[in-house]
């Protein structure tokens, strides 16, 4: 009986064993084959969304809402993503990004930048105790360094100081104390034009409301830059430049100095120089000396600086293309001035004089051909 009873309980156990082994193989199985049900997968994807992916997330609610009230970056990701969803849940296209940056998120997106310093440690966010508003350009010589001291420290520390080298003698200059919060550029024999299209490029200024693109040669005893500021925001001037002290170097009769002013716009000029009252050399018109822009005066005039115009010489005939209206919205001011010192700096004048003069021709040239092309229909702004 013992023995009897013993075999029976273990047949029971083993009977038992093998029901319960095959409940678990086919529960199993069932998931499994759940799994690779599309309905169960979308139901899945619903929702359990996989938590290391917040791309995905936001693919599953845009789709939940059927494309309605949704933020504009949401709805570049939708309509990228549905037909990827499988292959790469990162998938994005914003078209309002700037060109080439389509395929980023627009919080990522930073399309401008500035000459604001960082220092190599500590709080990223304690890097900049002061945003300077103004960016003041000198295209520099070593032996012209006292006469570039000079006009420095007529700009506070709201102007940042960007120094062009044109001889390669930059880390000589630190010797001035306001060196080491200056920026400097250096590439041998070139003039600030060649420097300006390259370095200066509107997206790269654009922290800053006013840019001075000024030459080294140049005289400031009778000029306060915060005085200047006041005057042409006070005349709503997009582009100026202090009035040249008309005793000395050569001045066009528009960049004169008046006394008893604080601003022109127009002069008279010798008979037949001028198209019109209102057209450069009588109006309209700043040299290429000592301009200084507003940030959207320079995005225009940057993108009409040619890449072989290194000198110059004609495009002060046409800054008033950006501005409108330019005899409004050009102007010398009078009450700062300047002494134009005409110190030459680029090597034989005869060889430098032949090359302006192309550049005057080959710039007017183009600048008919354009107008004509845009005019026929056949070239585009």
């Amino acid at each position: 009986m013992g023995n009897n009873y013993r075999s029976g309980s273990m047949k029971k156990s083993n009977e038992g064993a093998k029901l319960t082994v095959t409940t678990i193989i086919g529960v199993i199985f069932g998931f499994f084959a759940g799994l690779s049900s599309p309905g169960f997968s979308n139901t899945r994807l619903s929702v359990i969304p996989d938590l290391s992916s917040p791309v995905e997330m936001a693919f599953i609610e845009d789709k939940r809402s059927h494309g309605t009230n949704l933020p504009q970056s949401s709805k570049h990701l939708t309509n990228r993503t549905k037909s990827h969803q499988s292959d790469d849940p990162f998938k994005i296209y914003v078209e309002s990004n700037p060109h080439g940056a389509e395929l980023l998120p627009p919080g990522i997106v930073v399309p401008e930048t500035d000459f604001y310093l960082r220092r190599l440690w500590g709080n990223p966010k304690e890097d900049l105790t002061s945003h300077p508003k103004y960016l003041v350009t000198f295209t520099v010589g070593f032996d012209k360094r006292r006469n570039v001291d000079m006009a420095v420290k007529k700009f506070s520390e709201d102007f940042t100081i960007l120094l062009f080298h044109y001889d390669g003698r930059a880390s000589e200059w630190e010797h001035f104390e306001w060196s080491k919060r200056a920026i400097h550029v250096s590439v041998k024999k070139q003039t600030k034009w060649w420097y300006a299209k390259r370095f200066l490029h509107p997206d790269v200024v654009a922290a800053y409301d006013y840019v001075f693109v000024w030459d080294d040669d140049i005289g400031v005893e009778h000029f306060d830059a915060e005085k200047y500021i006041h005057l042409i925001k006070k005349h709503d001037l997009e582009i100026s430049q202090p009035g040249v002290d008309p005793k000395r170097g050569f001045a066009w009769e528009m960049t004169k100095r008046r006394d008893g002013s604080e601003i022109h716009k127009e002069t008279k000029e010798k008979p037949g120089w001028c198209t019109h009252p209102h057209s450069p050399p009588c109006a309209a018109f700043v040299e290429i000396v000592a301009p200084v822009f507003s940030i959207n005066a320079w995005r225009c005039v940057w993108h009409m600086i040619q890449n072989d115009l290194v000198h110059g010489w004609g495009l002060d005939f046409a800054f008033g293309r950006c501005v409108e209206p330019a005899h409004e919205k050009i102007g010398v001011v009078d009450a700062q001035w300047i002494v134009h010192q005409v110190i030459p700096s680029m090597g034989d004048q005869k060889q430098v004089r032949e090359r302006c003069m192309s550049e005057w021709s080959q710039f007017q040239a183009r600048l008919a051909r354009a107008d004509k092309a845009y005019l026929d229909g056949t070239g585009s702004r």
